[in-house]
C-alpha cells in the first residue's frame, strides 16, 4: 500500500536559494509545457517528449531526468484533468466551470511541488540529510526532520519518488512508501456501523458519537473572521488571511485522523469489519438554502472515509460500502419506513413500533445491518488505495494536482492523510 510521509527541510540560505530557483524553472518549463500540449492536442507522455524535450533541456537549463519529470507531470495534470471532466466533478459541458477548465491550458504555480527520483535525490538516513539536484549543482547535506514514526516508515519503505514542495515559507518533501498491508479477516460476521454527519461527524452503532460542535463552531469563527479580513482588504489584512488560510483545513484534518483511528482500532480490537455509506455525490444531488451551504461545503466526510479506508488496509479490517438511502427513517427495531420517523435532527421514534433512539445511532444500525447482509452475500471488502497524497503529505485546497498545476476550476483536489 503506497502512502507518503513529509519530511521538513532545514536548507542553509545558499541552500534555498538553489531550491527556489530550480522549483521556478521547473514550473515556468511546465507551464510552457502545458501550452503546446494544448495547443498540438498531445497530452501523452512519449508523444508530447519529441516536441518539447530538447527545448526544455536548453531553454531553462534542466537536467535530462528533471526534464522528464517536467514533461510527465505536465501530462499527468492533464489525465487528472479528463478523469474530472469524465466523472462530472466540474460540472456539465455547458456549465462555466467546464469551460473555463477546457478552454485554456493549465498553468503551474511558481511554488508547485516538483517530483524527484532516486537520480536526483538520495537520502542519509543516520546524518538526516539528503544530496538533492539544483540548477546549481548536486546540493549535498540539506539537512531535514520529521517525527520519530515517520522517519521509521520512510527508513524501512520508501520507494519511487519524492516531491519537492514550498509552502508558507517552508520547504517539504513528500516521500512515497510502499507500506506492506495485513490480509483482511474474511471471517468477519459482524460490522461497525458508521453514520457521518455535519452536527455529529461520526456515529457508531454502539452508540459512541463524535460530535462536531467544536468543529462546526471553529469553521464558523474562521469564515467570519475571513469576511472581515477581506472587507478590509489592508496590507496587515492580507498577510493575516494568508497566515490563517489552512488553519481550518488543519484542524478539520487532525480531527478525522482521530476519529478514524479510533474507529478501526475499535474494529480491530472487536473483531468486526466496518460499513461506511457511499455518498458519492451527494453534494450534487442535494439542494440546501443558502445559509447551510457553506456549511455543506465544508464537510469533509470523503477526507475521513479515505482515513478510515487506509487505515483499515494497514490493519487487515475489512470496510463495506453501503447505499444510504433512508438509513435515517427506517426503524433499526422493526424496519419500518416512514419520513415522520425523524423527529428531529437528534430524536427517532418510530411510528409503528414506537421505538425510540438517537437518530444518528438508529441511522448506524440500519448501515451495519446492510452491511452485514451483503457481507453474507459475498461482497469485497470495499476499503479502496489510498490516494497519491494519503499519509503524511500536505492537505491542498483549491484546485492543485498533487504536482502543483492549477486549473481554472475546483475539484482536482484530493484529501490527503
Amino acid at each position: 500500500m503506497k502512502l507518503t510521509v513529509q519530511v521538513k527541510l532545514l536548507p542553509t540560505p545558499v541552500q534555498a536559494a538553489a531550491l527556489e530557483e530550480t522549483l521556478y524553472a521547473c514550473n515556468e518549463a511546465a507551464t510552457w509545457v502545458s501550452s503546446v500540449a494544448f495547443e498540438r492536442d498531445v497530452m501523452r507522455n512519449f508523444a508530447l517528449r519529441e516536441h518539447t524535450y530538447g527545448q526544455v533541456k536548453d531553454r531553462w537549463n534542466l537536467g535530462a531526468q528533471a526534464a522528464q519529470h517536467v514533461i510527465k507531470k505536465t501530462c499527468d495534470a492533464y489525465a487528472t484533468l479528463k478523469a474530472n471532466l469524465r466523472a462530472g466533478n466540474l460540472g456539465k459541458p455547458d456549465s462555466k466551470r467546464y469551460r473555463r477548465a477546457t478552454e485554456k491550458p493549465i498553468a503551474f504555480r511558481s511554488e508547485g511541488a516538483q517530483p524527484y527520483d532516486d537520480r536526483m535525490l538520495s537520502w542519509q538516513h543516520t546524518q538526516r540529510t539528503v544530496s538533492i539536484w539544483t540548477l546549481s549543482g548536486r546540493m549535498k547535506d540539506v539537512a531535514f526532520t520529521s517525527s520519530p514514526e515517520q522517519l521509521a516508515r520512510l527508513a524501512l519503505y520508501r520507494k519511487g519518488e519524492s516531491d519537492l514542495l514550498y509552502r508558507d515559507g517552508m520547504w517539504f518533501l513528500i516521500a512515497t512508501c510502499e507500506v506492506p498491508e495485513a490480509e483482511p479477516d474474511i471471517n468477519v460476521v459482524e460490522f461497525l456501523g458508521i453514520d457521518l454527519g455535519i452536527v455529529n461527524i461520526a456515529t457508531t452503532s454502539d452508540g459512541q458519537i463524535m460530535a462536531g460542535r467544536r468543529l462546526n463552531r471553529g469553521r464558523l469563527r474562521e469564515r467570519t473572521l475571513r469576511q472581515k479580513l477581506q472587507k478590509n482588504n489592508t496590507p496587515s489584512a492580507r498577510r493575516r488571511l494568508k497566515k490563517r488560510r489552512r488553519k481550518e483545513a488543519r484542524r478539520a484534518r487532525d480531527i478525522n485522523h482521530k476519529i478514524a483511528k479510533h474507529v478501526v482500532a475499535e474494529a480491530e480490537r472487536t473483531g468486526r469489519g466496518i460499513a461506511l455509506e457511499d455518498l458519492t455525490g451527494i453534494r450534487a444531488r442535494v439542494r440546501l438554502r443558502k445559509p447551510q451551504r457553506a456549511t455543506h461545503s465544508s464537510w469533509a466526510f470523503a477526507q475521513l472515509g479515505e482515513f478510515i479506508a487506509y487505515k483499515s488496509r494497514k490493519a487487515g479490517v475489512p470496510v463495506v460500502h453501503v447505499d444510504p438511502a433512508y438509513t435515517s427513517r427506517t426503524c433499526a427495531e422493526c424496519g419500518h419506513l416512514d419520513k415522520a420517523n425523524r423527529a428531529s435532527q437528534a430524536r427517532f421514534v418510530c411510528r409503528s413500533c414506537g421505538f425510540v433512539d438517537h437518530a444518528d445511532r438508529n441511522g448506524s444500525r440500519n448501515i451495519r445491518d446492510r452491511a452485514e447482509e451483503l457481507w453474507r452475500r459475498g461482497a469485497q471488502s470495499t476499503a479502496p488505495d489510498p490516494p497519491p497524497n494519503t499519509g503524511s503529505g500536505p492537505g491542498r485546497k483549491r484546485s492543485t494536482t498533487a504536482s502543483g498545476a492549477r486549473c481554472a476550476s475546483p475539484g482536482l483536489s484530493a484529501p490527503g492523510d
